[in-house]
């Protein structure tokens, strides 16, 4: 069988890369991308578990597609990625409209799973990093580049490891080659992406000489990457970062708590005071960096004093943007059989206190750019008005400014009139 496929991502954008490296596999294989849902023959839902919600939502969609089915008898569905290899065939189980189930290592057999009529595969390879298979971008102006899969970090609430596997690491070769292509088709603003891309190494070569070959790529207009794990963020990168010019002056650097005694619970292998020295070198090197985190509100054994050292921490260091989210359970990790787990009450009490300070601070942050000439690398247009056109700045803002369809994939400099928690409004 043969036909049209259509792909729903949830989660991370790893989750987004790995649907561009998919569907590259299934158009190599003669099957066509469905211009909407209507129109596929395959329905592939691609998953997400870091949290619970996360694997409800998807759940609830393919529920709501047991009356496609109906009206479609041929239509295929199937699960892919983190959730598809956490729960295996249960899934078949749980929906019975679920015709594949497919881990996160044998993409590249789903053509043959569809032609054999394969229910299930979601063995490990830990080896895996689909060499040679260009993704198919989906993006007109950036790209994400996978440089490494899997975890070796095994923090105590995340399944990451148990989904994805051990740290692998992806020649430097093939991620210029597709650094260069991706240049050529237009896509000049490249994120790279891994779990911890701080710990990519392939043949004695490590992150920051990885960074510096790939500023060297004419043509590149910027360079970003995610994520960073703090314990491994060395001198060298930020060498690395303040001397590259490609190389954006904002960073993505996970925190998780303020708290020492719940990093520790975390198996974060870092301290407080560790982290903020961090940050102390990274703004003296990049005066003008944007820095943004991860936060857990409700971890098993945070108390209140815990909770009120993470807002500490947040008021002094005064990120750019936080990700704020209350602990999730998730079966097969160590944190979730801790026998201190906090009411669901309390985490959704502190998930939000978070929330609001760290609201104010953003507010503040880009009220702070009014003035500011920044430069914006035009996307798309705004989604308000055609008269205008919408971006990132350097330090990963939105900005909207005034411009055209010519603008698009341009770099575009613009003064900051005003501002929301949430976008640069330029003129």
């Amino acid at each position: 069988m043969k036909g049209t496929f259509f792909i729903e991502t949830y989660g991370c954008q790893m989750n987004v890369s790995d649907s561009e490296l998919v569907t590259s596999i299934l158009i190599n294989a003669g099957w066509k991308p469905a211009e909407s849902i209507d129109d596929a023959d395959l329905l592939l839902f691609n998953t997400c578990s870091v949290r619970q919600h996360a694997e409800d939502r998807v759940l609830g969609r393919i529920a709501n597609e047991k009356s496609r089915k109906q009206n479609k008898p041929n239509l295929k569905i199937g699960v892919l990625g983190c959730m598809a290899q956490r729960m295996g065939k249960r899934l078949r189980e749980i929906e019975s409209v679920v015709d594949y189930v497919v881990g996160v290592d044998q993409y590249h057999l789903l053509p043959s799973m569809l032609e054999e009529e394969t229910p299930l595969n979601v063995s490990f390879d830990y080896t895996q990093i689909y060499p040679g298979i260009p993704p198919a971008h989906s993006n007109k102006t950036n790209a994400f580049i996978t440089i490494m899969r899997g975890c070796n970090n095994y923090c105590t609430y995340c399944i990451v490891p148990y989904v994805r596997g051990r740290e692998r690491s992806v020649s430097m070769d093939n991620i210029l080659n597709e650094a260069k292509k991706c240049v050529e088709q237009g896509l000049r603003e490249i994120t790279l992406l891994g779990q911890n891309v701080n710990s990519y190494e392939y043949s004695n070569i490590l992150f920051p000489e990885l960074l510096n070959e790939l500023c060297k790529i004419e043509g590149l207009y910027r360079l970003r990457f995610i994520t960073s794990h703090p314990k491994d963020l060395s001198d060298q990168l930020i060498e690395m970062m303040a001397r590259q010019p490609k190389i954006c002056n904002h960073i993505h650097l996970p925190l998780q708590s303020g708290d020492n005694s719940v990093l520790l619970a975390m198996n974060r292998k870092y301290t407080i005071e560790h982290y903020i020295n961090l940050i102390d070198k990274l703004r003296n090197a990049i005066p003008d960096i944007a820095i943004t985190t991860d936060l857990i509100a409700g971890f098993p054994g945070e108390n209140e004093t815990c909770f009120a050292n993470t807002l500490t921490v947040l008021q002094n260091i005064r990120f750019d943007y936080a990700f704020c989210f209350k602990y999730s359970e998730r079966s097969g990790t160590m944190a979730a059989e801790y026998i201190n787990q906090i009411p669901e009450s309390v985490r959704l009490k502190r998930l939000q206190t978070m929330i609001d300070l760290q609201r104010d601070i953003t507010l503040q942050k880009f009220r702070d750019q009014i003035g500011n000439t920044v430069e914006v690398y035009v996307e798309n247009f705004s989604r308000k008005s055609s008269q205008q056109v919408s971006g990132k700045t350097r330090d990963y803002k939105i900005a909207v400014l005034p411009g055209s369809k010519s603008d698009i994939g341009t770099l575009k400099s613009a003064t900051v009139k005003d501002a929301t928690s949430g976008t640069l409004i330029c003129g």
